[in-house]
């Protein structure tokens, strides 16, 4: 018997440690929180945080999102495991949101003789397949907001609104809507007998109809009734300042109203239409809480669905956001106009439809909306348009293709990997001089002598994997296959030949690759040009010594870079509006001055002035970064040179041009690489400032590739192959850059002689001079 003592700690520590995990492994599970996702905003937003707050049970985790990003976070989280168990949405939605498995039914989260207590369309709205998919909250849709202290009766007509047009005080519009958004002018539409969608999931959204209907609201425009290029933020300001009369909206704008506002609003049913008799049928929305698979799955998040959509959370919604409750053991004041006002135009509504195709009606249709508005198109043509883009994006998928290629070319290319990496060690152990076989301990020792090295790279390796190649991989896979859930197919490079073939319609046709890509190659040179020349102009005057007050120029000329780009964004588009923006201003304030008659500049409405807009902002964004690098390259210049050039007899303009412009020119290469990489693919100032505009015209590739995924029915492997001839053109690019700079005299090297072996750089610029 051997003496030896056993040492059964490690195993001891094992079985505490898988028993622990045992004990807490539920707990943990049990203690994770409910999540659950909303759009909501303002007074919304605070009466959803009061009924969460009143729900007695687990903890739940309230997370806003913004709206124009809610459904893509919703597709991207929830297949994940990492999504909501529940979220709040439209009931328009989902039909792609069953495709995707998104969604689930209720289930016993819809309380007993619940379908007795919901009123009207709601729950039909959510019903599909004979399930219920959705615990409906409220029913909104638009209606007409009165300003008390301008008008006093409501309009029978639409025409006798702007037949107030000259009657109001000056700067005062007697109707402000947005009026180049879609979903806004469905009511006018619905008026000429229009509709977006037809039964048969068909672009409807043409024909003599709707083309009437466009033509009325560009003679609004025309004659000063509605404002041109209104937002929703535009619209908000104007009632709140006293400047609009009326204004169509639904009851989530009664969130952004002050309180002087709200006292002076009235809200009354949408007018008719003079010219055909008929009423204005704004779309319906039934908002309602749905439950992702995960959480169908949850007792905790079924009993929180159930509260949401409960009497109690109904009435904190109409206290709170004077939302109309769409039950009917929820009481409401006779004497409340507001929510009688909405409950009326309910009646008339029309419930928007649920079909997936619905999602790719609404780019087509406000494109040809501003077309026309801004006098691009005739109605007729810019529909013709919008329907083309429509079919367009709505044609069927590509057959799926044999994966046995692709396989063969990854088994060549591991092959050739594993066959480069033998040669390489069997290079590295037995040298040029011993072309033996290498011996397993002397590659076993060469890897030992590199651990340490192995070690020191290990979590950078690993980060760079993680972070970079792997979504490399992934999106370079995902280009490869088309559709979406269990209609995914494998098409090998047929979105790649889609794209180069310009989807069979001429090859630089408006939103063809190689139209977008020379767009996108005349906005990085133009804007390049303007950050190297402004930045490098304003580094070498601030480094004179004897400018006074540098540091705080220095400062000051960063903040534009310091500051957020989305910001800055928005801040430069909101200068650019026609009507309302400080360029208008600034122009009036001249035509004042000096008594000229220059008139308001439309900047989104032709190429050339939305281009000047995207790139004034961009260089507004981008200058300070050539400034900085340019100003530390200017510290390493000898001063001594300079001297000694300048006692030859060297001008000014010589020792810039002769000297230092060589010697910094090896710190702004990498720089100027860079900021060519960063402006090729800036979204934030395009999406954010044109938006595309004028129809799309202003895109660059990294932002159609964008709308590709989020606004073109989600064609998320169609966009992967967008990014993947992103990447591969700016690959291409900087090794073409890389090659050149290898070039003997393309530029001369830093602390050292001359590419070509001549004289030091410092030496040889003198002897320039």
């Amino acid at each position: 018997m051997s003496s030896r003592p056993s040492r059964p700690a490690p195993a001891i520590a094992l079985a505490a440690l898988a028993a622990l995990l045992l004990v807490l492994g539920p707990a943990r599970a049990a203690a994770t929180p409910i999540r659950l996702w909303h759009a909501y905003r303002d007074d919304e937003a605070r009466a959803l945080g009061a009924i969460v707050a009143a729900f007695k049970g687990e903890e739940v985790e309230l997370l806003a999102l913004p709206f124009d990003a809610y459904a893509s976070k919703l597709q991207a989280a929830i297949p994940m495991g990492e999504g909501p168990d529940l979220f709040i949405d439209a009931h328009e939605r989902l039909g792609d949101y069953r495709a995707r498995k998104l969604v689930a039914p209720v289930g016993d989260a819809l309380e007993p003789n619940g379908e007795a207590l919901f009123q009207g369309p709601a729950l039909a709205a959510v019903r599909q397949g004979g399930a219920i998919f959705g615990l409906p909250i409220s029913q909104k849709c638009m209606a007409l907001y009165m300003n008390t202290a301008l008008v006093r009766e409501a309009p029978a007509y639409l025409e006798d609104i702007a037949a107030l047009a000259g009657t109001l005080p000056q700067g005062v519009y007697p109707l402000a809507y947005e009026a180049s958004n879609a979903y806004a002018h469905m009511p006018i539409l619905a008026a000429f007998g229009g509709t977006m969608l037809d039964e048969n999931d068909q672009f409807g959204f043409v024909g003599p109809g709707p083309e009437r209907s466009l033509e009325l609201v560009r003679s609004l425009i025309a004659r000063r009734v509605v404002p041109e290029d209104a937002n929703g933020a535009l619209v908000t300001d104007l009632y709140n300042t006293g400047r609009a009369a009326f204004v169509m909206s639904g009851p989530w704008f009664v969130g952004g109203l002050k309180d002087e506002a709200k006292q002076r609003s009235r809200v009354v049913p949408l007018p008719k239409v003079r010219e055909t008799g008929r009423p204005m049928r704004p779309f319906m929305t039934v908002e309602a809480v749905m439950l992702s698979p995960q959480g169908a799955q949850r007792v905790e998040a079924r009993a929180l669905a159930r509260h949401i959509a409960g009497a109690a959370a109904a009435a904190t919604r109409l206290e709170v956001a004077r939302t109309p409750p769409v039950r009917s053991d929820v009481a409401v004041p006779a004497d409340d106009a507001f929510i009688a006002a909405f409950t009326e135009q309910a009646k008339v509504a029309i419930p928007m439809p649920t079909s997936p195709a619905m999602r790719s009606t609404w780019e087509p249709s406000a494109r040809a909306i501003r077309k026309v508005l801004r006098g691009d198109a005739s109605p007729e043509v810019a529909l013709s348009e919008a329907k083309h883009r429509f079919d367009d994006v709505r044609r069927p998928l590509p057959p799926p293709a044999s994966p046995a290629p692709l396989l063969l070319v990854l088994g060549a290319l591991a092959l050739a990997l594993v066959l480069r990496w033998v040669l390489a060690a069997k290079a590295a152990v037995s040298g040029p001089t011993r072309p033996t076989r290498p011996s397993r301990p002397a590659l076993r020792r060469s890897f030992e002598r590199s651990l340490s090295a192995y070690k020191y790279v290990a979590h950078a390796v690993v980060a760079i994997g993680v972070l970079v190649m792997v979504p490399l991989v992934i999106g370079a896979a995902t280009s490869l296959f088309a559709g979406s859930g269990e209609g995914l197919r494998y098409v090998g490079l047929a979105n790649f030949i889609s794209i180069l073939t310009a989807r069979g319609e001429p090859l630089f046709s408006s939103g063809s690759f190689y139209l977008v890509l020379a767009v996108t190659v005349l906005w990085t040179v133009v804007n390049l040009f303007f950050h190297v020349v402004l930045g490098v102009s304003l580094a070498l005057l601030l480094h004179r010594p004897t400018l006074r007050l540098r540091a705080v120029y220095r400062v000051l000329l960063i903040v534009p870079w310091a500051v957020p780009s989305y910001v800055t964004a928005l801040s430069w588009k909101g200068m650019f509006h026609r009507q309302f923006g400080a360029v208008t201003g600034l122009i009036e304030a001249v035509n004042s001055a000096f008594g000229t008659s220059i008139e308001p500049i439309a900047w989104f409405s032709s190429f050339t002035t939305a281009f000047t807009a995207n790139v004034t902002t961009n260089v507004w964004l981008g200058f300070p970064f050539m400034m900085v690098v340019t100003l530390g390259a200017l510290t390493a210049v000898p001063e001594d040179v300079l001297e000694a050039a300048e006692v030859d007899g060297a001008t000014r303009w010589q020792r810039l041009w002769s000297i230092t412009l060589p010697l910094i020119r090896p710190v702004l290469a990498p720089a100027v690489t860079l900021g060519a990489i960063w402006t090729f693919n800036m979204f934030n100032v395009v999406f954010l400032v044109s938006g595309g505009d004028p129809d799309g015209t202003t895109d660059i590739l990294v932002s159609e590739a964008y709308r590709w995924a989020f606004t073109r029915e989600a064609q998320y492997g169609y966009a992967a192959a967008y990014s993947v001839l992103i990447f591969l053109l700016l690959t291409l690019a900087t090794r073409d850059w890389r090659w050149r700079r290898r070039t003997p005299g393309s530029y001369i090297p830093q602390g050292g002689g001359a590419a070509d072996g001549s004289a030091p750089a410092p030496v040889a610029a003198t002897e320039a001079v």
